[in-house]
Order: structure tokens, then C-alpha cells, then sequence
């Protein structure tokens, strides 16, 4: 897991000049719907872009996921027939992507995970695979946000996912297989860039204005028990991703990172 950071660390600041505008890009797994707290059910679509949305970076080619399912009190129901390919737009490129039409019926969490296919990185001449989590809720009804799934790869979230003020906190527990994973190293994404649903597209202005390129992509540390927690400044979608805490290490012959993947909404104190 260390050799996976460094490499992944060293990789970020050599090639930042030659593909990115920032010193620090991390890469994220996208499962996005603007809500992921609802009044009502029905019909939604999940944007599931590889991207860099805290600074409206590279749009990655990804082939189709090798999973997609959703949990409801306990249920799972695939939903990998609902994957189609579509384009995403960002300031760097329009890149090839997936989405998918979900229909949301009655109240609780749905909890969205979404397993990419491995990535091929050529500049850290390693695959990436993020298996990620979305978590929607309809009615404020609890059901399934907190349970552990059993993933590869997952962030355990201990506070909701969909209900964080603006300045509050959100804490996790990073998990591979239902163990915790000690010290696991996270990096932390704002999504400043507003996805537009109908342009599949990031909006060309952010909503904040970063101090510097440190504040793209954070990096924080899980503890001795795979806990951390995050105090988030800013109302909107944040991603935390937790680098190759999987236990799969390779791919064809080469490294592999699997890493744990989830979003959060936080919301406006008004």
C-alpha cells in the first residue's frame, strides 16, 4: 500500500506539468445525481465519469464496469444491463464515460456501488481500479447507509452520507473484505465544478476560488483502526477515495490499486 502511494505521489508531481494544470490531480470514480437526499422517489440518472472534478481534469477511458448494484434494506438488485456509454466534458477533453436511468421506489437508502474496470495509468505504468459508493436517500428514512457491504475496497461511512452541514464533519472507516485497514491514505475531492446533467459536462467556473494547488486534492490518513474524519468547508458533493487498500496488487502483469471510493453531500446552513 505504501509502494502504491509514493508511486501514485511521485507520479502526481512529475507528470502534473505535462497533463494537468495543478501540482496534485487525483483520480475519481464519479457515480453523481445533484441529490442524494430526496423528497420522493422516481426516476433518476447517475453520471459515472473518470475524472478529476475538483479542477475539471482529464475525462479517463474506462471500459464498461465489471459490477453495478444497489442495496435497499438489505436487497441487493444488479443494474449492470442499465450501463450505457456516453460523453463527458471537461475543460481538458471530452472523454468517453457511462450512465445509467435508476428508478428510486419508496423510502430508504439506496446505496450505489459501482466497480470500474481496471484503468491502465501509463505515466505511473499502473491499473487503477476504484470500486465506489453513492449513497441516495428518499424521505430522510434510514435504512442501509451505515451497513458494511463486504467490499474489496469500501468506506464504512459512520456519519450519513446525505445529511452534512456545511462545516460539519463526515467519518468513515476504510475497509477491504469486512476488515479495517490501518493508516489507509485518502485523498479528498471538492467536485467545485458543477456537473450540467442535459450538457454532460462540467460547468466552465468553479464555485470556489482555491488558495493553491495544495487544496485540489488533500490528503488525509485513516488511523491505527481505518477511522478518519474530514471537516467539510463547503456545501456540495465531496469525494474521498482510499488508495489500494484492496487486496487485488495486480493486473496483467502489472500493479494494481484498488481503491475505496465514496461521496457525501453536504448542504447549506440557511
Amino acid at each position: 500500500m505504501l509502494k502504491t502511494f509514493i508511486k501514485r505521489t511521485a507520479y502526481t508531481v512529475a507528470a502534473g506539468a505535462a497533463l494537468y494544470s495543478s501540482v496534485a490531480s487525483a483520480h475519481l470514480q464519479m457515480v453523481y445525481t445533484p441529490d442524494l437526499l430526496r423528497d420522493r422517489g422516481g426516476q433518476i440518472t447517475l453520471k459515472m465519469p473518470f475524472t478529476h472534478p475538483a479542477e475539471n481534469g482529464h475525462v479517463m477511458t474506462v471500459e464498461k464496469p465489471e459490477q453495478f448494484f444497489v442495496v435497499k434494506k438489505g436487497k441487493r438488485t444488479e443494474l449492470l444491463d442499465s450501463v450505457k456509454p456516453a460523453k463527458w466534458t471537461s475543460n481538458e477533453n471530452t472523454g468517453e464515460s457511462y450512465e445509467a436511468d435508476v428508478k428510486l421506489r419508496g423510502l430508504g437508502d439506496y446505496v450505489f456501488v459501482y466497480q470500474m474496470a481496471p484503468y491502465f495509468e501509463k505515466s505511473e505504468d499502473l491499473y487503477i481500479q476504484q470500486i465506489t459508493k453513492s449513497i441516495v436517500n428518499v424521505g430522510s428514512l434510514p435504512t442501509d447507509w451505515n451497513e458494511d457491504l463486504g467490499l474489496k475496497a469500501e468506506i464504512v461511512p459512520l456519519t450519513k452520507p446525505y445529511a452534512i452541514y456545511a462545516g460539519g464533519t463526515f467519518t468513515g472507516v476504510v475497509k477491504s473484505e469486512g476488515k479495517p485497514v490501518p493508516f489507509a491514505e485518502i485523498e479528498v475531492e471538492y467536485v467545485n465544478y458543477e456537473p450540467d446533467m442535459q450538457k454532460n459536462a462540467f460547468a466552465k467556473e468553479g464555485k470556489i476560488n482555491v488558495p493553491a494547488d495544495a487544496f485540489i486534492t488533500m490528503t488525509i490518513f485513516a488511523d491505527a483502526n481505518g477511522t478518519f474524519t474530514f471537516g467539510i468547508p463547503a456545501a456540495g458533493q465531496w469525494g474521498f477515495a482510499a488508495l489500494g487498500v484492496g487486496p487485488d496488487k495486480e493486473h496483467k502483469g502489472k500493479e494494481l490499486s484498488q481503491d475505496a471510493v465514496i461521496w457525501v453531500q453536504a448542504h447549506p446552513v440557511k
